[in-house]
């Protein structure tokens, strides 16, 4: 499924050091069993995709179906964990250039509710009108403001260009299995629901209809993309010696470098398709990790682009960081260097080479230059990209991250730091209950 290999950490945390953290990891990974750790509640994801039956996904593939006929364009609404997994999976498994197609087999998926730009929403709905719509709203309280937002626009748009019966089936709501302010309104308008796990946080949320569905309406095999997270689930379960534990091999090394004063995680990849995986794992790290005055800072970069941009202080600036890389041992396509019978650009040299052989041989060079500039770097190597492997990898960093998150003693499922932003938000904005606040807050601005 992958390969991990930490060897490139030895020279600054032993060997034996790591391998000394065996009881330690077990014992963490142990917790997300045996739910004796804090934030047991939201532990749902441990066993997600082993537990994700046929007639399950069967369901989910059928309501995508359903849209696809009816839409042109999907608007996927949702924030953070909701947006992010599903974005990743897309970016890493679609065309670079698919946007650019004039006939598509399936419809082409938009995003709103991540964001609150006037510019960004205007934009969506001028280049939208031509082309049949449909909308994937996904928010569990179906209150959080961002997605609330964009769902209002959106649902209103929808209604006012097929009417309000029938934009009940251009509407597929993903929410809580019960109560909230969206699930009251899909029973009151008709929407076809999905339900988010209560115990699955968003940023766990991606191998459930949160991801799941958006991905199967653009046609990815979503049963591919479980398969691989259900073999990975089985790869790092507590039954797996901590030697072949890829997820708890890659937390001890990233505990053992945070403990050692690096501070500072950078996800690194050479192909631009896993950009959005980098941003689906810094949310994931970045909020499971960062409280209490702990955690490694989640930083990502696109190389060899970003080698031209933060290439100069990975090298030589402060030590805080180590390195993590996800390379791809083989493309999809195939495209190889020419001769020139002139040579002005002194390239002949890489004549018959394969673009893909030269980026693997940057990034071979660049990792031994980081670590000759004292910078520790952990590799993660990835056959191909496709449905399976990547299934595999966002399953990877979730028990990573849970293994991890218990070692640092911390509970990697809640966000309490996230509400600050909300509640000043929502006193400036003079939302009923924070008049107090926001005659405050105004003082200080």
């Amino acid at each position: 499924m992958l390969k991990l290999n930490i060897d490139k950490v030895f020279d600054f945390v032993p060997q034996a050091e790591i391998y000394g953290m065996k009881q330690e990891m077990e014992g963490c990974n142990a917790l997300l069993y045996n739910r004796q750790g804090r934030g047991s509640d939201f532990l749902g994801w441990v066993n997600l995709p082993s537990s994700l039956s046929a007639g399950e996904l069967s369901a989910i593939k059928k309501a995508a179906k359903e849209l696809q006929e009816v839409s042109e364009i999907i608007v996927v609404i949702g924030i953070g964990g909701s947006y992010l997994g599903t974005k990743a999976v897309l970016s890493a498994l679609t065309d670079n250039f698919d946007w650019l197609k004039t006939k598509r087999k399936y419809p082409l998926i938009l995003f709103a509710g991540q964001n609150i730009s006037e510019d960004y929403l205007h934009e969506l709905f001028k280049a939208v009108k031509k082309q049949d719509v449909g909308a994937i709203v996904i928010s569990k309280s179906g209150t959080t403001t961002e997605p609330a937002i964009a769902f209002r626009l959106v649902k209103n748009a929808i209604e006012a260009r097929y009417g309000k019966k029938k934009a009940a089936r251009h509407i597929v709501a993903v929410t809580d299995a019960q109560k909230g302010a969206l699930r009251t309104l899909a029973g009151q308008e008709g929407y076809q629901t999905f339900v988010i796990p209560d115990d699955v946080g968003g940023r766990f949320s991606v191998l459930t209809p949160v991801g799941l569905l958006p991905l199967a309406a653009a046609g990815i095999d979503i049963r591919e993309l479980v398969r691989g997270a259900k073999d990975m689930e089985a790869a790092t379960g507590p039954d797996v010696p901590f030697e072949e534990n890829p997820a708890a091999l890659y937390a001890a090394a990233r505990t053992a470098l945070y403990r050692k004063g690096k501070k500072i995680e950078i996800l690194a990849s050479y192909d631009p398709k896993l950009q959005y995986i980098a941003e689906w794992w810094k949310q994931l790290f970045g909020e499971s990790e960062g409280k209490e005055g702990k955690g490694l800072f989640p930083a990502s970069v696109t190389l060899t682009s970003d080698l031209h941009s933060m290439g100069q202080y990975i090298q030589e600036g402060e030590r805080l960081m180590f390195e993590t890389v996800i390379g791809v041992e083989k493309a999809k396509h195939e495209v190889t260097m020419e001769a020139d019978e002139a040579d002005l650009d002194g390239l002949n040299f890489l004549a018959g080479k394969r673009i893909g052989e030269i980026n693997r041989m940057a990034e071979l060079g660049t990792m031994l230059a980081h670590v000759d500039g004292g910078v520790p770097n952990i590799r993660i190597e990835l056959e191909t990209l496709d449905e399976y492997h990547i299934g595999a990898l966002l399953y990877f960093f979730e028990k990573a991250c849970g293994i991890s998150g218990y070692a640092l003693g911390i509970n990697p499922f809640d966000q309490p730091g996230v509400e600050a932003y909300k509640k000043n938000m929502f006193a400036l904005l003079g939302k009923p209950g924070y008049e107090k606040e926001g005659e405050e807050i105004r003082k200080r601005l």
